[in-house]
């Protein structure tokens, strides 16, 4: 087996580091830059880059470019909370409970989404879905209904699950990025359905602000669905087979519905009651766990899923805590030509620092941007939680190559549903 060292992406990301350590130190207080574009963008964009290229060794890619990035803040740039290794330690313990949130989540997820699929649900389903190509669309529309009170990982590996089952595992590319698209443009009008949009609640926006980005996604799910609906038709279509037994696990269907029910409630209640307090520890996480572990004396997890769930998660999580680090304080002033190119953005950078910037920014239109910055990010199976989850059940998804070239219709979705809006309502910027 090579060593880490020796893959390609890896000896590209260190030479550039080496770089990065030689600069003037008279340059240190602003960063150095190359053509104008800070040194902290260019080792995240080579990082992002090694992902796409190297998608059978994402996980090492992900995990040296943090290491790089970490390296570089710390001998070079500092962080906002300070330099050197204090400023790391001070600027991880900001972090920590987004980071532990999202990796409880991820893998919480993956074992409910098992919960579901032994539960015996989605194997009734293809004879509630039309046999033609209207079938993998229903099967998106659901996926977008349940996004706009589920948390979007869960739509998508709950619409995943169902996928798996109905179609044989025999998933086109672009149907899987369709998925993706549908949970995260489900997600996106709905203060529950997104982390992006949950910060904006917290942060005093009124839910009626954001609940404008439906228009937007909704004609996204036109736009991207019919094309991966016949995508999925023409490569692999329902298989019916009424001959089956139809036994429903009604245990693990209680489970399901006990774990999404405390998931659902301690968001809003500690976003209602303790909105301070929401940012200071993973409640979120912790209940998804909580809930499994309490339903276990009825239904055990499928516990040998946690190796590669975990792995998944630590490449997600390697990636956001690269984009924490970033100088976002250099983002265009607010404008919808800014909030178009933050969509577009956020398939590559995490959406979380970005929405955090864009309010304390101000003076957004929080419909447009909660679209763009919540769908932005199915452009790439890596630009979304909800992607690398979904990426986690199927490995075939993970080439940012096949996401491009058979999902075509997400991005093409992406500018239907934006300008869509912008038509119907206009830019409405409002202060945060």
């Amino acid at each position: 087996m090579r060593s880490a060292v020796r893959s390609p992406p890896v000896r590209r990301l260190l030479a550039i580091a080496a770089l990065a350590f030689f600069v003037s130190p008279a340059m240190a207080a602003e960063g150095p830059e190359v053509f104008g574009i800070p040194l902290d963008f260019i080792l995240f964009g080579v990082t992002l880059l090694g992902v796409a290229l190297f998608h059978h060794h994402v996980l090492k890619v992900a995990l040296t470019g943090l290491v790089v990035i970490s390296l570089y803040k710390i001998a070079v740039t500092g962080f906002k909370s300070g330099d050197g290794i204090g400023g790391f330690a001070s600027h991880m313990a900001h972090e920590w409970s987004l980071l532990v949130n999202l990796f409880l989540l991820l893998v919480g997820f993956a074992l409910l989404a098992r919960h579901f699929e032994d539960s015996g649900v989605p194997e009734v389903l293809p004879k509630l879905l039309p046999s033609n190509w209207l079938g993998p669309f229903m099967l998106l529309l659901i996926i977008w209904v349940l996004s706009g009170f589920l948390d979007n990982i869960a739509a998508a590996l709950i619409g995943a699950t169902v996928a798996a089952s109905v179609f044989k595992r025999r998933l086109h590319p672009g149907f899987l990025a369709a998925i993706v698209a549908a949970s995260n443009a489900g997600g996106a009008g709905s203060v529950l359905g997104d982390t992006t949009t949950t910060m904006m609640w917290i942060a005093g926006i009124s839910p009626f602000e954001v609940v404008s980005a439906y228009i937007a996604s909704g004609v996204a799910l036109l736009v991207f669905g019919i094309p991966a609906a016949l995508q999925q038709n023409g490569y692999q279509p329902i298989v019916r087979d009424f001959h089956a037994a139809q036994h429903i696990d009604y245990a693990r269907v209680a489970i399901v519905g006990f774990v999404l029910v405390a998931a659902i409630t301690t968001n809003v209640t500690v976003n209602l009651n303790f909105p301070e307090s929401a940012e200071n520890y993973p409640f979120l996480g912790a209940a998804v766990w909580g809930a499994l572990l309490l339903a276990m004396p009825v239904r055990r997890p499928e516990w040998r899923l946690l190796p590669e769930a975990v792995k998944g998660s630590i490449f997600l999580l390697s990636l956001v805590a690269c984009a924490s680090m970033m100088p976002v304080e250099r983002l265009p002033v607010a404008s919808w030509q800014s909030a178009l190119g933050l969509g577009f953005v956020s398939s590559v950078f995490d959406n979380i620092p970005l929405t955090a910037l864009a309010l304390k920014q101000g003076g957004y239109d929080w419909g447009v941007l909660a679209f763009a910055v919540g769908y932005g990010g199915s452009m790439l199976w890596f630009g979304s939680s909800s992607g690398v989850a979904v990426a986690n059940i199927f490995s075939e998804a993970k080439s940012a190559g096949k996401w491009l070239l058979h999902g075509w219709h997400i991005p093409v979705g992406y500018l239907a549903g934006f300008f869509a809006l912008l038509t119907v309502l206009g830019w409405n910027p409002r202060g945060a």
